[in-house]
């Protein structure tokens, strides 16, 4: 009897808690776990030889974090100057647009660029490097502005000393925007800017 009643108190001692202490403030321990691998194999990924084009890495979401895939380019006229970079910066979008392919679907990612978005050069008195879009870029999807902010971070023709210079088609002032880990981490949150 008294064999029993220790194993009942040693049994209750051990599911009474996990060694996590309760708290009465929030903490933001970050999102949740995910069973998501976002990870690609060169056959899941779609990959394929460039037929003229280039190879570029682009910012898709998955598993509430932005994570680069390979995209295929399509060849450009306009290879030099600032077609060129504008050229780039519009094939870049159409790339993070792009439905993701099966592989990609089922290792969680996608794109928060629905509608299409044309990139053209930045207006007399914007800074040196400026692209504007065809929407406001705080206008467009947190996630969908930290995919084209990371993305042209990334990429020479489109960044300029690691900072992304966007803006819309209004008369509003471009931004310097900033992609960094808190970005890659929380892409629904704002991306940070710096002054122009």
């Amino acid at each position: 009897m008294l064999a029993g009643a220790a194993v009942l108190a040693a049994v209750a001692a051990l599911t009474a808690g996990c060694g996590i202490r309760t708290t009465s403030v929030p903490v933001d321990a970050g999102g949740a776990p995910s069973r998501v691998p976002c990870s690609l194999s060169e056959a899941a990924s779609g990959s394929r030889t460039p037929d003229g084009g280039t190879t570029a890495r682009v910012y898709l979401v998955c598993a509430s974090g932005l994570e680069p895939v390979d995209r295929i380019l399509p060849p450009s006229d306009a290879a030099t100057g600032e077609a060129g970079r504008v050229a780039v910066a519009a094939a870049l979008v159409e790339a993070m647009r792009e439905r993701p392919s099966q592989g990609e679907r089922q290792a969680g990612f996608t794109t928060y660029i629905e509608e299409p978005l044309t990139v053209s050069a930045g207006r007399e008195g914007d800074p040196e490097g400026a692209l504007r879009l065809s929407r406001q870029p705080e206008d467009l999807p947190p996630a969908a502005l930290a995919q084209i902010v990371c993305t042209y971070a990334g990429t020479d023709a489109t960044s300029v000393d690691g900072t992304v210079v966007l803006g819309g088609p209004g008369k509003y002032p471009v931004r310097r925007y900033v992609c960094d880990e808190g970005v890659k981490e929380r892409p629904e949150s704002a991306v940070p800017t710096r002054s122009p």
